[in-house]
């Protein structure tokens, strides 16, 4: 019997691959369990429907966050902050405050998507890595002088 699979099932397959199953396994486990449909030729129609509704939804979503990056590899943060004689910050400069400074640039990103190697402690320039999607990064130029 052929299924349609609705959700990840192990050793089976992956979301939307149609397997071929014991008549029995698919009656008393996987469609029960809503974990498949029966492959039958209006399923079939729909998932091809609902396959190309998706890959147009995330092809939007690729190419919006491809023009996001575009606006945050144009961007340099200054960023003033009281340090020692050596250049050595007191405090750090965190992904928590990058993602502030964005903010007041108008880009609202949330801070978990800011990857820093290590926390700033120093004056100079720096380069942060932005995930914004799976398939697209952005990298941020940071600049630290030190505050009057």
């Amino acid at each position: 019997m052929k299924v349609i699979l609705k959700e990840n099932v192990e050793n089976l397959g992956t979301i939307g691959d149609v397997v071929k199953v014991a008549p029995g396994y698919a009656r008393n486990f996987l469609i029960p369990k809503g974990f498949a449909l029966e492959a039958t030729l209006k399923n079939t129609k729909a998932l091809d429907h609902q396959k190309r509704h998706l890959e147009y939804k995330k092809n939007k979503v690729t190419e919006a966050a491809k023009q996001l990056a575009a606006r945050i590899e144009g961007l340099a943060l200054n960023i003033a902050h009281q340090a020692g004689e050596e250049g050595k910050l007191f405090g750090a400069v965190t992904n928590m405050e990058l993602a502030e400074l964005l903010k007041a640039q108008g880009i609202e990103l949330d801070r978990k998507k800011i990857i820093l190697a290590e926390p700033i402690k120093h004056i100079g320039e720096f380069t942060a890595s932005v995930k914004l999607h799976p398939e697209v990064n952005a990298s941020l130029k940071v600049t630290v002088t030190k505050a009057d």
